[in-house]
């Protein structure tokens, strides 16, 4: 299968795209965001990687040949983190943007804190003759861009200022587009429920986090959110979804993730011993 087939995309408008994996389905299954900028494209999360998303960005003419001398800079993949819905295709690019916390991680291929995690009924369609998920593991990537709270991504005519958000997982972030009131917002928050029973979740870090979000809100400086995964949606939908984060994160919440925590620290190492 050709990475034109694997991939589609629809325009956002204001150069900005939502591309998703075809033939992937499941819960899990994430957004990729690319932003064409004046003097800088970024691709926001890269899904699992299976086929080429350079190759589908190019052949769907979303990029120009990045080998003309004249062409502004070279495209930035950044991951809102490592997990291998949103890692797994980092390998295909140049230019690789991870925040600091989990560049070790992303550089040695660790799928346990990847957390991959992929059976072949998710997979519709083979993407490749013979292929089967026993086989897939997020490919080692050593990052150029080491991400650090507060650094700014110059598109030229937008910028996006980066936002340590751990909690879902240590080097969570979110990329901040202040001008325009839009908040990438990966894993950290979106429409469903909020994971933090992986083994590097912490709850306290979440509950920080989304007191930030709350903060963001009440200070207007949010009005669109891009998930990681499933639908877009507004300042009042972010603030319920951290507001009853928050509310909701208590004793009872804490000892029911550390047991879920337990049972997915032991999936994980079984399932990934399984693949070495």
């Amino acid at each position: 299968m050709s990475a034109a087939q694997w991939y589609a995309h629809k325009s956002l408008g204001d150069g900005l795209f939502w591309i998703q994996e075809r033939f992937y389905e499941s819960g899990n299954r994430a957004n990729i965001w690319m932003i064409k900028g004046s003097h800088q494209d970024v691709v926001i999360d890269t899904g699992l990687g299976l086929r080429s998303l350079p190759d589908y960005l190019h052949t769907s003419g979303l990029l120009g040949d990045e080998s003309d001398p004249g062409r502004k800079n070279p495209l930035l993949a950044i991951g809102t983190h490592v997990h291998f819905d949103h890692s797994g295709g980092l390998h295909q690019f140049r230019q690789v943007g991870v925040h600091s916390a989990e560049a070790d991680a992303l550089a040695s291929g660790d799928n346990f804190e990847a957390v991959t995690w992929l059976s072949d009924r998710e997979i519709v369609r083979t993407p490749s003759p013979g292929w089967s998920a026993r086989q897939y593991r997020v490919q080692a990537v050593r990052p150029t861009h080491i991400l650090q709270e507060g650094d700014v991504i110059n598109l030229g005519n937008r910028q996006l200022t980066v936002m340590h958000m751990p909690g879902h997982s240590r080097g969570s972030i979110c990329l901040h587009d202040k001008d325009n009131k839009v908040l990438f917002s990966g894993d950290v928050a979106y429409d469903g429920a909020m994971i933090d029973w992986l083994p590097y979740s912490r709850i306290s870090d979440y509950v920080s986090t989304c007191e930030r979000l709350v903060e963001l809100v009440d200070q207007g400086l949010v009005e669109r959110v891009l998930p990681g995964h499933f639908n877009t949606f507004g300042a009042e939908r972010l603030y319920r979804i951290a507001s009853n984060y928050i509310a909701n994160a208590g004793t009872c919440h804490r000892f029911s993730t550390g047991a879920m925590k337990t049972v997915a620290r032991l999936a994980l190492r079984a399932t990934n011993l399984g693949r070495s």
